[in-house]
This record gives C-alpha cells, structure tokens and sequence, in this order.
C-alpha cells in the first residue's frame, strides 16, 4: 500500500483483527526487593558504580531505557536538579531528580569524559559510550545471583512500575501520569478532564522529595 502497488481494498491484511493486548505481568517490587537488587548491583559486576547508575536513574525518574541512553551533559540542569528526557514518539521533557543523582551524574560526566565531548552521558570506565547491551547484562548478572529475578524475567522496566506505582498510591492519578511523562489524552483516560487536571512540576518534584527523602529546590 504504501509503495502503491495495491489499494486499501485490495489489502487482505486490512479484514485481518489485531490481536487482543494481554495485560503485562509487569508490577511493582516491594522495598526489601528493590534494597536487594541495589545491593547486588553495587557490590558485584566488572562496573558496579555504573550499573548502581543506572538503577538509580531509573528508580528516580521511572524513565524508558531510551531516555537513559539519550541522555547528555547537556541534559543536566544542576541549579533546578532538572535532566532533559528524550523518550520515545520524539517526546522530550525534564524531569527531577534529587541532588544527590544530580551530583553522581555531573561527577561520572567528569570523570569518563562526556562532559567535555558533549555526547552520550553514560560510558563504561573506557570512555565509550554504553548500549543496550549494559541492560542485558545487568540484568543476567543479577538473576545469577537473585533467583527471582530470573524467575520473574525481571526487566528495567519494572522499576518504572514500581516508581510509579508509588507515587499514584501516595500522590494520586495525576501526579503518576505527570511523572509517568504520558501527555496524551486520546485513550479515554479521564476524557477532556485529563487536559484540566494535569499536574505542574512542582507537584512531580514534591512526589520526588518525598521518594527520595531529600528536598528539591522546584518541591513545595
């Protein structure tokens, strides 16, 4: 169709009914689970201070992996602890952080040396920049020593679910989806209430103070 060799009613694929979406088996981690992940992440592997990052930079902002692997020392507001997400559909955002990741942020910058080439923020100690592949082995070298984390297939993604779903239980729908960055309304999440309930930055920074027990300078 696209080529136009064939017309929308001459495409049998078109009849054909998508298949109906499971819902996932993604949830929230308690904070035993979440303390144990951190522990091995920090104590074991080749690049603990990395991957003790990377985790962290998950934890706090519930951010997609590609947000991560976009991120540059130009993302980097320190005076507001604010870091520029480039996510997924071309959204871009900022997002709070707390002063203490915002320190290990600039300091990992400095120290393997994309603070002065202004590319890709997180690299191996080396100096080049890391890939997806850091998130397969992260995650490999923890179910070898976390049985459940093999078990459960657990995934990056789950710390979204579970910064997320933490801050929906203590500040509410709007706040989580704020946090979440989902900006869209089409999915009848509230309907055209949703474009009048959103929540500002300073109600993301306020959840975030409270996640991480440290203030931040945008929180009430």
């Amino acid at each position: 169709m696209a080529d136009e060799l064939i017309g929308a009613s001459d495409n049998p694929a078109r009849k054909v009914p998508k298949p109906r979406r499971l819902p996932t088996t993604r949830r929230g981690l308690p904070d035993t689970r979440l303390e144990e992940i951190n522990h091995v992440a920090a104590t074991t592997g080749n690049d603990p201070v990395l991957d003790s990052l990377i985790i962290r930079l998950h934890s706090e902002t519930a951010c997609r992996r590609a947000g991560v692997l976009a991120l540059t020392p130009r993302d980097l507001d320190p005076d507001l602890c604010l870091i520029l997400l480039h996510e997924k559909g071309g959204t871009v955002r900022w997002q709070p952080v707390s002063p203490t990741l915002m320190t290990h942020l600039r300091e990992h910058a400095e120290q393997r040396g994309s603070a002065t080439s202004g590319d890709q923020l997180l690299r191996y100690a080396n100096g080049n920049p890391i890939t997806r592949r850091r998130y397969d082995h992260i995650w490999n070298r923890l179910g070898k020593h976390i049985p459940w984390v093999a078990t459960q297939q657990i995934s990056i993604h789950w710390l979204r679910h579970t910064t997320l779903t933490w801050v929906e239980r203590n500040f509410g729908h709007a706040v989580a989806r704020a946090f979440a960055g989902h900006t869209d309304n089409s999915n009848n999440d509230g309907g055209s209430t949703t474009a009048y309930t959103q929540a500002g930055m300073s109600e993301i920074a306020t959840a975030l103070a409270a996640l991480t027990g440290e203030p931040h300078p945008l929180a009430r």
